[in-house]
């Protein structure tokens, strides 16, 4: 007998795109789900939507929220929900391949995971094809491979929240996400906590349509490229450093005792080097805690513009 699985979704003025994706996860392969939706406040007609899958299939559960709770809270608001063992996340803007929760729940069980992620198809507003693989076009396609623990996590996101299929056991580690940190979201929280808890299987096939649209383009790749200084790529690099071990400083109930103190030496370490123009000789044995497990030609590339910034300079000039 299936297993019962809680998906949640949070949505806000999704009146566009949300009808479909109700429809892509009601018509999954794998039946035995409850649907959970938590709406922010929308002002358009993505109320009267929910409303009426909410009459029409009892499998779908909505709350109807009376203030704007915003998107990580009403992610906590959603998580604190969660009645069975396994749970999924879901955006409101895309659309699940048929068999996305059967492949996952699979996985899961064949592998003895605690969370797997999989890749994704990254498609236009009107579904046309973009890129075949996220994954690859991000850049993590390996490091999600690589490890089944934390360590592919801690410094970069590797893994997109709408794939996500997890335990339950784990939410009250993960809570609460951290608020006010724009290099932390959701999705990478909940997978560094549950891979220092337990393992990361990544499922290597896309299972999603990933709609990108208005404010939803893939955003840090554009980014980096349309940089024409090496002074604005480190800034980048150091500027997603600080927020991510601030948070990780912050919110650090759930980490062992050796990672609450590599977070904070390497809070100081971001610190030191954020107005070095030239050189810096302090905190190389933190820098290769932090990129040990990367692979050579990464580990070089990143110590030259972390720490080497002058010979980084022309580099990128040659480069360009």
């Amino acid at each position: 007998m299936e297993e019962r699985i809680d998906v949640l979704m949070a949505t806000y003025n999704g009146e566009k795109y949300v009808a479909e994706q109700i429809e892509s996860i009601l018509n999954q392969t794998y039946k035995n789900f409850r649907l959970i939706i938590s709406d922010d406040c929308s002002t358009d007609n993505t109320v009267q939507i929910l409303k009426e899958y909410e009459e029409k299939d009892d499998r779908v559960i909505v709350y109807y929220q009376n203030n704007n709770l915003g998107y990580v809270k009403n992610f906590e608001f959603l998580l604190e929900k969660v009645e069975n063992n396994l749970y999924m996340l879901s955006d409101q803007d895309d659309v699940w391949l048929p068999d996305k929760i059967k492949l996952s729940y699979n996985t899961l069980k064949e592998k003895d995971s605690d969370l797997v992620f999989s890749d994704l198809i990254v498609v236009d507003k009107d579904l046309n094809e973009l890129y075949p693989s996220f994954m690859k076009l991000k850049k993590t396609f390996n490091k999600a491979q690589k490890y089944t623990d934390y360590r592919a996590i801690y410094l970069y996101n590797v893994v997109t929240g709408c794939t996500i299929l997890s335990k339950k056991k784990l939410i009250q580690k993960i809570l609460p996400i951290p608020e006010g940190f724009k290099y932390i979201p959701h999705d990478y929280w909940i997978a560094l906590i549950v891979g220092m808890n337990g393992k990361i299987s990544f499922i290597n096939k896309p299972l999603i349509k990933y709609r990108q649209h208005g404010n939803n383009q893939i955003g840090s790749k554009k980014m980096i490229d349309s940089f024409t200084k090496f002074d604005e790529v480190r800034k980048l690099f150091i500027d997603v450093k600080l927020s991510i071990f601030e948070g990780h400083v912050k919110y650090n109930k759930s980490f062992p005792e050796n990672l609450k103190k590599l977070s904070q030496d390497a809070l100081n370490y971001y610190k030191n080097i954020e107005h070095k123009k030239y050189f810096n000789f302090k905190g190389w044995g933190t820098f290769h805690k932090l990129y040990k497990y990367d692979n050579f030609k990464y580990y070089i590339i990143n110590f030259i513009i972390l720490n080497l910034p002058m010979f980084g300079r022309g580099m990128y000039k040659i480069k360009k």
